[in-house]
């Protein structure tokens, strides 16, 4: 289960005679590839089995914390994908109970409560009766696979936000995150809906709900090969991860707002330390600098503290003011970036506080931080970044918003809105994804284009530079983005006849005037001669008669507007990078997905 972790890996098969044998082992496959052969092929047959390639979330990437787990007994196994939010209270439950716990996980929990299910009271014996019990006490997102060494010819699973799909052969089922856990061995699957439970064996799979009631799945026939499938059914990885998205930015939401508060991950940062803070720094580079300018608005806005924003490379030669009460934001989609991690180095050596935001768990800059938020996108494998930057962005808003709290300029309802606008975002993005065709034919119209402009007032600007970023990296074309405002300052006169100019309007339910002067800045260029492709909120006619081409996109407050207005564009540039002839939009030419020297 789950394809895109990296960490830790490992197996437990069920061998038919009332044990079940677990072999799992921190760091790459391989690693696991050398300890099963040391163990040996023989020691470890059995005909039902589950795995998981760990990504991870509670718990460094250790032995230990490597999945699958086991129950107290030894009679349970468990692998999860997802975090379940109540594994606090559960987890000192089971203590007082005498359970011994074996890793740091919010998993493992779950194996205990089940062989607590199956050992004692009204479902005692009852393997399915018992998932279902266990299952009704978890909250968050997550897929859970469960096996029982007295029921070895079954295995039962759930899934509630996090992936699950079932794979239907001859004489033998299979469950995945993907299909292409299993498209070597069948082309026949059946997806679940949310909240569903599936109970397979060799021969069947039954699905039912959460309170054990039946349910249907949707069976489908996979039409694309097993090289395909590792991308999905997508041409590339990048289209691949834009449309994850949603759930790069629900699983990085994930487990963050508990009992009205908002919970940052691991840390030395003390909510006093956080009070403190006078000012903040942020250091970024490419696209996680614009997820930057993000977090200097919100964090502005919701907390009324200064907020710098820098260019790694360049934040140390410049000899910026730093004390005890700065907080210096580091933002790396693999926590390895030369730049930024020198701007650590440095920002420690002033005595200011570092908080991380980072994709990779463990990587060389959380390990320096003071504190750490991990985005949870999984594995980027496009160049370009797309859904990290999404989960960047709402990571940096989670970070805002634990400011706003330990100063007490949010009150805690206020707070609670803005998480639930926040929290809304994943389905938005969704429903926004439906926008690709029509998007592609814009692109398809256009043609192979030698530059393009991008405009934006507000939190557009920084959605205006990462739609340029994007056009750059993947077409190889000149592209630029402005201030709206700035266009009569210089740009303007870059504005031709058939020129191509992308405007990110704001919502006309925010700030009124910077609604009106952008729909003048783009009549400005119209009347030059420009084309223009409008990106604006569901409802927005003011920009229609001004527009020769408009996108639409869900209706949401002026600081999430960005995790919507971004999406479309990174459609855009995929497409036109294609027009421009080049077709491997995963691996631009002269880049590498990180940046580990100077």
């Amino acid at each position: 289960m789950e394809y895109r972790g990296y960490d830790s890996s490992g197996v437990a098969i069920a061998d038919g005679q009332g044990h079940i044998n677990v072999v799992k082992k921190e760091g790459k496959l391989a690693n696991l590839d050398a300890l099963i052969e040391q163990v040996g092929p023989d020691n470890l047959a059995g005909t039902t089995a589950i795995g998981h390639t760990r990504w991870a979330t509670h718990g460094r990437p250790t032995d230990a914390n490597a999945h699958p787990h086991f129950s107290f007994d030894k009679k349970v196994a468990i692998v999860h994908n997802g975090i379940i939010e109540n594994f606090a209270p559960l987890r000192e439950q089971l203590i007082n109970d005498g359970v011994e716990m074996a890793s740091e996980t919010d998993s493992e929990v779950a194996a205990h409560l089940l062989a607590q299910a199956y050992n004692d009271g009204e479902t005692a014996g009852d393997f399915e009766a018992s998932a279902l019990k266990v299952l009704n006490q978890l909250e968050g997102a997550f897929t859970l696979l469960f096996v029982h060494a007295d029921h070895p010819d079954t295995v039962i699973a759930a899934r509630r936000s996090t992936p699950l799909i079932v794979g239907v052969g001859e004489g033998e089922m299979f469950l995945g995150s993907d299909v292409a856990a299993f498209i070597e061995f069948t082309k026949n699957a059946v997806e679940l809906g949310q909240d569903n439970v599936v109970v397979i064996t060799k021969d069947d799979y039954k699905i039912m709900n959460f309170d054990g009631t039946t349910a249907e799945g949707k069976p489908f026939t996979i039409d694309w090969d097993l090289a395909a499938a590792e991308k999905g059914g997508y041409d590339s990885f990048m289209l691949k991860e834009i449309h994850e998205q949603p759930e790069a930015v629900r699983d990085t939401l994930a487990g963050h707002f508990v009992d009205g508060r908002v919970v940052l991950d691991e840390q030395n940062l003390t909510e006093q330390d956080l009070k403190s803070i006078d000012k903040v720094f942020v250091v970024a580079c490419g696209s996680a600098y614009h997820s930057g300018l993000l977090a200097k608005y919100a964090i502005e806005h919701w907390v009324r503290i200064p907020v710098e924003i820098e260019v790694a490379s360049e934040f140390r030669y410049r000899d910026p003011v730093l004390d005890s009460r700065t907080l210096v934001m580091a933002i790396s989609q693999s926590g390895e970036t030369a730049d930024t991690l020198e701007a650590v180095r440095h920002a420690k050596a002033q005595g200011a506080k570092v908080l991380a935001v980072c994709n990779t768990n463990g990587a060389q800059i959380p390990r320096e931080s003071d504190a750490v938020l991990y985005t949870h996108a999984g594995p980027e494998i496009g160049v370009a970044s797309t859904k990290a930057f999404l989960a960047q962005v709402a990571a940096n808003y989670i970070v805002g918003l634990a400011l706003a709290q330990a100063h007490g300029t949010k009150y805690p309802d206020e707070i609670a809105q803005i998480w639930d606008d926040l929290s809304a975002i994943p389905a938005k993005v969704s429903d926004l994804l439906n926008c690709e065709d029509a998007v592609l034919d814009i692109a398809r119209e256009l043609g192979a284009i030698r530059t393009m402009l991008f405009l934006g007032r507000g939190v557009g600007f920084p959605v205006a530079l990462e739609g340029a970023l994007k056009l750059k990296e993947l077409a190889y074309i000149h592209a630029e983005g402005f201030p709206a405002g700035e266009l009569k300052h210089g740009p303007i006169a870059l504005i031709e006849d058939d020129l191509p100019v992308v405007v990110v309007v704001p919502s006309p339910r925010g700030v009124k005037v910077l609604h009106s002067k952008i729909v003048s800045n783009i009549q400005e260029i119209r009347a030059r001669g420009a084309k223009t492709i409008v990106i604006a909120e569901e409802g927005d006619t003011d920009v229609e008669p001004f527009a020769n081409w408009l996108i639409r996109i869900p209706e949401s407050s002026t600081i999430m507007q960005p995790l919507l207005a971004t999406v479309p564009l990174q459609f855009l540039a995929a497409e036109i990078a294609r027009q421009c002839g080049n077709e491997d939009i995963d691996k631009p030419r002269n880049l590498a997905k990180s940046v580990t020297v100077e």
